[in-house]
């Protein structure tokens, strides 16, 4: 079975772009616009990793994580934080959060398939 990627953004053009990528990589990728929709999204249906923006509007990306670390349900799926965010301060912030992973935009789409990859443990599989 495919693993499943939940990509939350809320910009179209940057979740086109990894979507696309990691559907031609063999992943199925459902995508979330906003906080409160990544929430509901793996309520629904549990991902096996998330790609995460910080700065959406509404509930950043920061708070989504703490919550999802919060809960039992969801305190396991590897989370990137994938931003424009590139401080210090951000970094330990996403860290301290929960982050598995914190990436910074632009970057090379080869290089964040790789991480999911790493992080789902396929990067032998696939």
């Amino acid at each position: 079975m495919a693993e499943r990627v939940l990509v939350v953004d809320d910009h179209p053009p940057m979740v086109g772009l990894i979507q696309d990528a990691l559907t031609r990589e063999g992943f199925v990728v459902r995508t979330a616009h906003d906080g409160a929709a990544c929430l509901r999204s793996v309520a629904a249906e549990r991902p096996d990793l998330i790609i995460l923006d910080v700065i959406m509007p509404g509930m950043d990306g920061f708070e989504v994580l703490r919550r999802l670390r919060e809960q039992h349900e969801t305190q396991d799926i590897p989370v990137i934080i994938l931003t424009v965010r590139k401080d210090q301060g951000d970094l330990l912030t996403g860290y301290m959060a929960g982050a598995n992973l914190y990436m910074n935009k632009p970057c090379e789409i080869r290089d964040l398939i790789a991480a999911v990859k790493r992080l789902l443990g396929t990067a032998a599989r696939i």
